[in-house]
Parts: C-alpha cells; sequence; structure tokens
C-alpha cells in the first residue's frame, strides 16, 4: 500500500512539473493588464479574442492553418504510395526507402531548413509561399509514414489474396479492401502532421523568410518590440488545437494501436 501511494505521489510530482510551464503561460494569458506576470493580476479573455481581432494575428492564424493543411496533406500524399510500396514488396532493398523517408525527421530541424533554404534559394523559388509547405511536407512525412505502415502491418493479407483471387487488380484492391481499412491511419498521421506543421517555426522561417507570417514567426517579430500577453494566448491555442485534435482521434480510433501497441491477446 505504502510503495503504490509513493509511486502515485512520484509520477503526480513528475506531471506537475513538466505541467508548471504550461500553468505559468496559461495564467499569463489571462492577465488583465498587458504585464508579464503570474499568479494573473485580474482575469479578462481579451488577448484570447485579439488572435482574431487583430487583423496582423488573424492573418498569421490563416496563413499557419493554410500551410499545416497543405503541408499535412503533401506529407500523406508522399506516404500513402510509399507505404504501400513497403508492404507488398517485402524485399531488403526496400527498406531504403523506408530510410529516405524517416530521414527528414531524424535530422536536426536546423540541419533539414539548412538544406531547405539551399535548395530553394540555388533553384530561385525562395521566399515562395508554397515552398514552406512542400518543405513542411516533406520534414513531417514521417509521421503518416509511420502511421500507415502501421495500418499496412494490420492488414491480413489472406483478404488482399481473396480479392486477387476473384479477378481484382491492385487499384481496385487498394480501393475497396486496403483503403477502408487504412482509412483510421490515414487520419491521424495527417492529423500528427498538421499539428506538428502549425507550430513549426525553423523549417517556415528559413524557407520563406517574412514572405509569410505564421503565427510562430508572428510571434519571434513581436518579441523584438516588446511582450504581449496574446503571444501567451497563442501558445494556449496550440496546446487546445493539438489537445482537441488527438482528443478526437482517441475518441473515435484505437490510440494504442495507432501509435504502435500491438492488439492484446485473447
Amino acid at each position: 500500500m505504502r510503495q503504490t501511494f509513493l509511486r502515485r505521489l512520484y509520477f503526480f510530482a513528475v506531471g506537475l512539473f513538466l505541467a508548471l510551464p504550461l500553468i505559468v503561460v496559461a495564467g499569463v494569458s489571462v492577465n488583465e493588464k498587458q504585464d508579464l506576470t503570474f499568479p494573473p493580476v485580474g482575469f479578462s479573455m481579451s488577448w484570447y479574442q485579439q488572435i482574431f481581432a487583430d487583423p496582423e494575428w488573424r492573418r498569421a492564424l490563416i496563413a499557419s492553418i493554410l500551410l499545416a493543411l497543405s503541408a499535412a496533406a503533401i506529407a500523406v500524399a508522399v506516404a500513402l504510395p510509399l507505404a504501400w510500396f513497403l508492404w507488398r514488396r517485402i524485399a531488403p532493398w526496400a527498406n531504403v526507402f523506408q530510410l529516405l523517408g524517416v530521414a527528414p525527421f531524424i535530422l536536426p530541424p536546423v540541419i533539414t531548413a539548412l538544406g531547405m533554404l539551399t535548395f530553394w534559394a540555388t533553384s530561385g523559388l525562395y521566399g515562395q509561399p508554397w515552398t514552406a509547405a512542400i518543405s513542411h511536407g516533406i520534414f513531417f512525412v514521417t509521421l503518416p509514414l509511420v502511421t500507415l505502415s502501421l495500418g499496412f502491418a494490420s492488414i491480413d493479407r489472406s483478404l488482399v489474396e481473396a480479392a486477387a483471387t476473384m479477378g481484382a487488380d491492385d487499384r481496385t484492391v487498394l480501393r475497396t479492401v486496403v483503403f477502408p481499412l487504412i482509412l483510421p491511419y490515414l487520419v491521424s498521421g495527417y492529423a500528427f502532421a498538421f499539428v506538428l506543421s502549425l507550430n513549426e517555426y525553423i523549417v517556415a522561417y528559413m524557407t520563406v523568410g517574412f514572405t509569410i507570417e505564421t503565427l510562430p514567426i508572428k510571434i519571434f517579430n513581436a518579441l523584438r518590440y516588446g511582450y504581449t500577453p496574446t503571444m501567451a494566448a497563442v501558445s494556449i491555442f496550440f496546446v487546445a488545437v493539438a489537445a482537441l485534435v488527438f482528443g478526437l482521434i482517441a475518441r473515435f480510433g484505437d490510440i494504442r494501436k495507432l501509435l504502435g501497441a500491438m492488439a492484446s491477446e485473447g
């Protein structure tokens, strides 16, 4: 009994320690005055309203959402055929393609961002808004690749063999058998890439500079002119969006299976 209590106390203390920065930022975001103080002095939600009411913050929010939506779509579009190929072609040399798929995410973000900057600058396309979406899509392709690979691995190959025996070609098998089974994994991979793209700063900054201003870039630029609680409000907004997206995945899908847990026996 005592050992169980101490274990729970330990995990509670660790959880509280990890949550403390978020608690402080949340408190700062509701300060009534433009002041970096905690505990908050007064209570006001006006800083959250400013995200949508202020034209500059609203423009940055829209840019971030559009970038994240586009980048996640590109990441899934690259990961789906790659995961399908790796599942159908069981061979040692096929692992090379899997390594290429996870490489951008394994490297430090600064290295990847520098590579993207060099490529776009050399090609004369540096600063184009769509280059950020492609760069984010390549950078985050690992996430849908991993979830889709888990989805393909969970498929009973006898179903595919049965469909092929009945005369279905690869395209028909993919559309009628495989795709419905991997749909939850595709959605979760898209959601993971969307959330991380929404929060990413280094790659976006290095590829488009100040051509477009996402929320992370807006926060960095605004810090040069002083602090406002709107920055804290944006941070909490990011956390809320991530919690909502992952909460929906947990609610409507098997989150343990999507994260790679093996099915329980029996």
